[in-house]
């Protein structure tokens, strides 16, 4: 009011007068007093000026000692700011509801048991595990008394985390350094129907010791109060499952040393200035550790086999390991072996980590039933993926949307908590999560509407990667991919080993359904791929499916061709020699039979190629020698580079026979034979054959120590290797180099060159392990 008087005759400019009054008297600048008194600059004029008429009392003598008053001064300055504080409001502990003047009623919520706040911080987890980094971040945050800025932590992730627990815990462990107290409020944000943020004000402020009478009508006015209360009040508020960015804007304070911690499953991306902290699942070491504090360490440590498999079925996930931990204490003679074989039924998985009112199931539930529809078919369909991970591409092929709006709808899932990214381009589902949407898959889907996501989503995966496989086929991609480059080819190796679980678990579901013609179309084109990972265990999975395919066709070319692919495997990759030589003797007999003189010379290869690891030198020359035969009667790329393959082996046999000198000859004619290759058809195959010749001849020489050779023909392989795109079979030359240059007393650059060439491959990222089926 004008006059500075208000409706009842107080004079609510008296305090800022006064303390001017004694700061001027005392020769004391704003900022000399604000600093004596452990006020804000900013706090101390908002007093001078009357936009803080009533500051607390603790402020008040604070202000009092910095600038000298006696009792009766002191007095008189905290009566002047008591006339400016609302009425209704007294200045107490939060969590503790102020007393109220004996000479006016007071209208407030019923206060919990002994006068505490219904918004007490509830009991701390005595067996809380972990979380030591996201805790020193919250505390390191909270140890400035000053902040620039009100601190407000934004705790996320996915349901089963323990978000609150690990709130609680924080606000419990900051107790000390906030004496004006601790206050925690449930928002609801998974109920049907949230806390509204004027029904959150007004329990907060009812909390905060304002009368029923005085609380504001509307949401603002709430909010205005709340700010101005908790302006200096050292205080930790925890907004505990927060539904979004509207719900909690008005409950954060605009300045002032109060900590706010908000925990949500939503990301809440749109809640500016905020310090995010997101957990994740625990770390193996640190899951065993949980159990061993519910269960009992003791019984814990004394199987610890079994405790990582428990630890592994329950995905990590702080509510399933702390289920499972309950289960135990509540079962002591049961061995933990026992939980873990019946949480190895996935059908059971879910109804197992249920315990009292602890359940994983529901916690996924309130998550799911809040998306829209699109959101719930998508996180279903992503359960139909058969990879640890997946590209919004993939998950578009089974969900029926295009890429783009898949990708949107998968982040829109990101920031709901129930998909996680994996890689910049890639997004994962815990394990947990999969199994429930598997479970929804049944229950909100028909059968025909499943089988046609896996044959729609199967077929166009298959197509995709008989696509990139025939990039590396000499008589379909090498003229592509001599136009194209090398990333041509980069981009196909990738996605075949980036999706390998994608379109094999594809190949399998054809196989199944009876489309046996793609399965064997899409193992024919990418048979010369598989020269570039000889590591890999699943092309016996599948040229085994392209063989079983075509018998089922009853092709008996196809099943000729195929069983050859077999056998390289067995003999090349898997190192099954006697299994290898049975199948390409086999593969000779069905290639007899239709009279296919190439494939005969394949299988003449792979058998003698199986009868030289067996050391069986004479078969294996004269097997080589027929295959050659073979080869020459035909004029084709194939046939050529069948003919540079059998001489290979006929300079392996004499290298291992001991005549190394004659093996050196027919190397060098072969490695010529290599080089005219590639430079006829400039293509991946014709490098990785040139490379593989050049290693050979690098042991031909080595078996003769001849060192200095050995290394020339090591480098020349490791050019074509690098043409090629790095294989893994190029770490074979690199330690083979490596050799030599010791040989020749050159260790130190051996060692930088195998430690490079590790970091380097490492660098490339491990192949990946063939999935289970």
């Amino acid at each position: 009011m004008a006059t500075g008087v208000d409706g009842t005759g107080t004079d609510v400019g008296g305090f800022s007068r006064l303390l001017a009054g004694h700061r001027v008297a005392a020769g004391l600048t704003q900022e000399e007093l604000a600093a004596a008194a452990g006020v804000s600059l900013r706090a101390l004029g908002d007093m001078e000026r009357g936009r803080t008429r009533g500051p607390q009392r603790r402020t008040v003598q604070a202000l009092a000692v910095a600038l000298g008053l006696d009792g009766g001064q002191a007095q008189e300055l905290d009566r002047a700011a008591q006339s400016g504080r609302p009425r209704g409001v007294r200045p107490g502990r939060a969590g503790v509801p102020a007393q109220a003047s004996p000479r006016e009623p007071v209208h407030r919520a019923s206060p919990g048991a002994g006068g505490q706040s219904a918004l007490a911080l509830p009991r701390d987890i005595a067996d809380f595990t972990a979380r030591e980094g996201a805790l020193a971040a919250l505390v390191g945050l909270a140890s400035d008394d000053r902040p620039a800025h009100p601190r407000v932590v934004l705790v996320s992730g996915q349901p089963g985390l323990g978000k609150t627990a690990f709130a609680l815990h924080a606000a419990h462990t900051l107790a000390g350094r906030f004496p004006d107290g601790q206050l925690s409020l449930d928002l609801g944000g998974m109920s049907a129907q949230p806390l509204s943020a004027r029904d959150a004000l007004g329990q907060v402020l009812r909390a905060l010791g304002v009368e029923d009478a005085v609380v504001p009508a509307g949401t603002e006015e709430r909010a205005g109060l709340y700010r101005a209360l908790v302006r200096e009040r050292r205080l930790v508020l925890v907004l505990d499952d927060a539904a979004d960015e509207s719900q909690v804007r008005p409950l954060l304070p605009g300045s002032g040393p109060a900590v706010t911690i908000v925990t949500s499953r939503n990301a809440l991306p749109g809640l500016e200035s905020v310090h995010r902290l997101g957990l994740d699942v625990l770390a193996p070491a640190e899951a065993a550790g949980l159990l061993a504090r519910i269960a009992g360490r003791e019984r814990i440590e004394a199987a610890p086999d079994a405790t990582a498999e428990l630890a592994r079925l329950c995905g990590y996930l702080p509510l399933a390991l702390r289920i499972a931990g309950q289960r135990l204490v509540a079962r002591p003679q049961q061995p933990v072996a026992h939980l873990v074989r019946q949480l190895a039924v996935e059908e059971n998985r879910l109804d197992l980590l249920e315990t009292g009112d602890l359940a994983v199931r529901p916690a996924f539930e309130l998550s799911y039933r809040r998306l829209p529809a699109e959101s719930r078919l998508v996180l279903r369909r992503c359960a139909l993926t058969a990879g640890p991970d997946f590209t919004a591409v993939v998950a578009a092929a089974y969900a029926g949307r295009a890429p783009g709006r898949t990708e949107l709808v998968l982040e829109q899932l990101v920031d709901a908590g129930l998909v996680q990214p994996a890689t910049p381009d890639r997004y994962r589902l815990h394990d947990l999560v999969r199994l429930y949407a598997s479970e929804r898959l049944a229950v909100d889907e028909t059968a025909l509407e499943l089988a046609e996501a896996r044959t729609r989503a199967g077929r166009w995966i298959l197509d995709r990667a008989a696509g990139y496989g025939l990039r590396f086929d000499p008589e379909h991609g090498g003229a592509a991919a001599a136009t194209a480059g090398s990333a041509h080819l980069t981009e196909a190796a990738r996605w075949l080993e980036d999706e390998h679980a994608e379109w094999l678990a594809a190949l399998y579901q054809a196989e199944q359904a009876g489309r046996y013609r793609e399965v064997v179309d899409t193992a024919e084109a990418m048979h010369w791929f598989s020269d570039r990972l000889l590591s890999w265990g699943i092309w016996a999975e599948v040229f085994q499916l392209s063989v079983d395919a075509a018998r089922a066709l009853g092709d008996r070319r196809a099943e000729g061709v195929h069983v050859n692919y077999l056998a390289w495997t067995y003999v090349t990759c898997l190192h099954r020699y006697q299994r290898g030589i049975e199948l390409a003797a086999e593969g000779l007999e069905l290639a007899q039979e239709s009279g296919d003189r190439e494939q005969q010379g394949w299988a003449l290869t792979y058998l003698a190629s199986g009868l030289r690891y067996l050391r069986r030198h004479r078969e294996a020359t004269d097997a080589f020698h027929r295959a050659a035969d073979a080869f020459a009667e035909l004029d084709s790329r194939a046939a050529m580079i069948g003919r540079l393959v059998t001489l290979r082996g006929a300079a392996n046999c004499l290298r291992d026979s001991g005549r190394a000198e004659e093996a050196v000859d027919v190397r060098r004619r072969a490695l010529a034979g290599a080089l005219e290759l590639v430079e006829r058809w400039s293509a991946p195959l014709m490098n990785l054959l040139a490379a593989m010749t050049a290693h050979e001849l690098g042991l031909d020489r080595a078996a003769l120590k001849r060192w200095p050779a050995a290394e020339k023909a090591y480098r020349q392989a490791l050019v074509h290797y690098e043409a090629v795109g790095r294989p893994d079979s190029m770490t074979k030359t690199l330690t083979e180099l490596g050799t030599a240059l010791i040989e020749q007393g050159r260790a130190e650059e051996a060692r930088e060159l195998l430690t490079e060439a590790l970091t380097d491959l490492s660098a490339d990222g491990p192949r990946p392990a063939p999935p289970r089926h």
